[in-house]
């Protein structure tokens, strides 16, 4: 097993602030990595255990009296929370506010090296996942029947909370698939057809700045890795490929890579976009001002923005990003989150079936959608007309839940996260971040970044390949 120490976390004013706005919505930064491997295994069962447990242990289970701790940064989870203990009522389940994302992720940590503290289950982004899988943290819930849950999830999904033998690490919570909300007034006024390829995009970008130095078609923020992984992923790309717990593929420099650094280094070099932090006050004033005419978010962004742009009401719409091939549409996300068992849990199966309840039950599922405004992960709910058919006044009447539901069907379930994507995330800014900022080379950024992955890998212990 690699080293594992911990490095420096790269939480920014971009992750906390959009959790602030719509909690657990997506996933900008990931937590570090754990001080020492295992972390406390004080009860459960091993994180790669298969044999299943029984439906006569499961039943017993539920109906002893039992105390379970959840740390979530979901606001109003409550009510979630009532349909589990009311169909289990021996179970109670004390919900804790650890942090959002990445201070949750620190103390996490610190608990499973303590061999104390830890919760049962825990919300987690779907980046973070390996993070502590390969320290062996949490629990396989496959002997708990999870995989008969395969079917209900988005395939994507799936694949994100899977490992590499088939391990069910985490269950499926909301998703950001990727997609473009842009200024229908602003493309009006200067004769902009929406851009169904990167090609046009581009070409619209110059036509509108030409037109007005103060518009920008968009802003791609050089603090913001989560957007340009989400761009990687949506382009094709495998900048991390993992087998094991000590090999691992780096290919964040590669033809795909170096595709996206020459197309947004130039456009930034060039100045008809804007580079500047997301999720700021200047940021914020931006949208309301129609500075920027779109956004490329994940599918919590047009609920993010409704509450934050609330000056352009009814301007907006959605579409799908711009493709690379027009004839193969493929996206990424950017964000979401999942419910995870912690391995050390001395109550492995209340644990379990919590994880699978909260977030496949139906009701509880729904709710999510409803009253915290997350896009569901579940196939069911993508489908339903209600949700399909919600037509928001600040989107001008627009199905804007259908243009994302048809969106997710396109993400590539393959797409994997490296086990120290906090350092990854910090890399970035420092190289090809910096470069859209400065308006320097991005190609040559791209280089340095996976140097310094590379040369960070092998110093935690792995076996790096493509660097």
């Amino acid at each position: 097993m690699p080293r594992i120490t911990s490095t420096s976390m790269s939480a920014s004013s971009s992750s906390l602030s959009r959790r602030g706005f719509l909690a657990a919505t997506g996933a900008l930064s990931l937590a570090g990595m754990l001080s020492a491997c295992g972390g406390g295994d004080s009860g459960g069962t091993s994180g790669s255990a298969t044999k299943p447990v029984s439906q006569a242990d499961i039943d017993k289970a539920m109906k002893t009296p039992t105390q379970l701790t959840f740390w979530t940064w979901v606001p109003n989870i409550d009510k979630e929370i009532a349909l589990f203990e009311k169909k289990y009522p021996a179970v109670k389940v004390k919900v804790v506010n650890a942090g959002q994302g990445t201070p949750q992720y620190t103390k996490l940590r610190t608990a499973l090296k303590a061999g104390s503290g830890a919760p049962d289950m825990v919300q987690m982004e779907f980046q973070a996942i390996p993070t502590f899988t390969i320290t062996d943290s949490l629990l396989d819930l496959r002997p708990y029947g999870a995989s008969a849950l395969k079917s209900t999830f988005v395939d994507w999904t799936w694949g994100q909370v899977s490992g590499t033998k088939g391990e069910i690490w985490a269950i499926p919570q909301d998703t950001g698939p990727m997609g473009m909300l842009y200024r229908k007034d602003i493309f009006d006024k200067h004769g902009i057809q929406v851009p169904t390829t990167w090609d046009e995009f581009a070409a619209a970008a110059r036509k509108l700045h030409k037109a007005d130095p103060n518009v920008y078609l968009t802003n791609l923020a050089a603090n913001q890795v989560a957007a340009w992984h989400g761009l990687l992923w949506q382009a094709g790309a495998k900048p991390y490929v993992t087998s094991g717990k000590s090999d691992i593929t780096v290919s964040v420099d590669d033809t795909v890579s170096q595709k996206l650094g020459q197309y947004w280094g130039t456009l930034a070099k060039d100045g008809v976009i804007g580079v500047e932090p997301d999720f700021t006050d200047s940021w914020y004033a931006a949208l309301n001002k129609g500075k920027y005419a779109t956004w490329l978010t994940g599918a919590w962004g047009p609920a993010f923005l409704s509450g934050s742009a609330k000056a352009t009401a009814g301007k907006w719409r959605a579409a799908p990003l711009p493709q690379w091939d027009a004839a193969k549409p493929s996206s990424g996300n950017w964000g979401g989150s999942t419910t995870a068992v912690i391995r050390s849990t001395k109550n492995p199966i209340q644990a379990a079936v919590f994880a699978q309840f909260l977030n496949s039950d139906p009701a509880s599922a729904k709710m999510f959608a409803t009253e915290q405004f997350f896009f569901p992960a579940t196939k069911t709910l993508l489908g339903e007309a209600s949700f399909l058919g919600d037509a928001p006044a600040f989107y001008g009447g627009q199905k804007v839940n259908q243009v994302f539901a048809d969106i997710s069907a396109q993400v590539d379930p393959a797409f994997q996260w490296p086990p120290f994507l906090d350092r990854v995330a910090t890399d970035w800014t420092e190289t090809v971040g910096k470069s859209l900022a400065d308006k320097t080379d991005t190609v040559r950024a791209l280089g340095s970044w996976q140097s310094r992955i590379t040369t960070f890998a092998k110093s935690q212990g792995f076996t790096v390949k493509g660097g």
